[in-house]
């Protein structure tokens, strides 16, 4: 383990606690861990919108794909309430976790190759945020780009009642500028998260009053 890797708390398929291990030997053995997850919702339109975070070429899981607007990994000792931070490091905003509106924990198993298993309890919350995407501010070294898409348009896309969505957002430039940016989005551009995940979260938004 090199010093600068991170110790995450590793569970059993129950859910309890085991003690903590090195984030590849995590991600080897796929030992079960937990994770912050946080969608934000915009309605700064008239369409209720989702954002999708690109994730940076040099991440271990799932390089160059749209996900989640902002995630992360707990480390060692943190609480579900310490995730918050990922929303100000990954994008700038300074949220209180009390204002986070939870959807549930999802457990999801993915099995990248022999070498890389993930298997995360995920904390998933919904957040609104209604400030245009020029003024977020994206963590250099996790997320390239931040784009906006309709949110039922994307519950039809992960359900394959639509073969492609558009969204418009805003991409890092030069000097870390954030300049004006669009992407037709289809399936394999996205994350593979289960049908059952996404349903957590659209189930949830209903339940708010965030989606008709």
């Amino acid at each position: 383990m090199s010093k600068q890797e991170e110790l995450f708390d590793i569970y059993d398929d129950k859910m309890n606690w085991l003690g903590a291990a090195p984030r590849s030997e995590v991600h080897a053995n796929g030992y079960w861990h937990c994770t912050f997850q946080c969608w934000i919702i915009s309605m700064e339109e008239e369409e209720p919108a989702l954002l999708l975070q690109l994730r940076h070429p040099d991440k271990d899981l799932f390089p160059n794909l749209l996900d989640i607007s902002c995630a992360g990994h707990l480390a060692a000792g943190e609480t579900v309430a310490d995730g918050a931070r990922e929303l100000e490091e990954e994008l700038g905003l300074h949220v209180d976790f009390s204002e986070l509106v939870p959807c549930g924990i999802f457990a999801e198993e993915d099995l990248v190759s022999d070498l890389l298993i993930d298997r995360e309890y995920c904390h998933v919350f919904l957040y609104r945020c209604d400030q245009p995407l020029s003024q977020y501010k994206l963590q250099a070294d996790e997320v390239t780009a931040l784009f906006k898409v309709s949110a039922a348009g994307l519950e039809r896309l992960v359900h394959g009642e639509a073969q492609q969505l558009e969204a418009r957002g805003v991409r890092s430039g030069e000097n870390g500028r954030l300049e004006p940016a669009e992407l037709v989005v289809t399936l394999d551009k996205v994350v593979p998260h289960p049908a059952a995940y996404y349903d957590l979260v659209f189930n949830s938004l209903r339940k708010h009053g965030l989606l008709i």
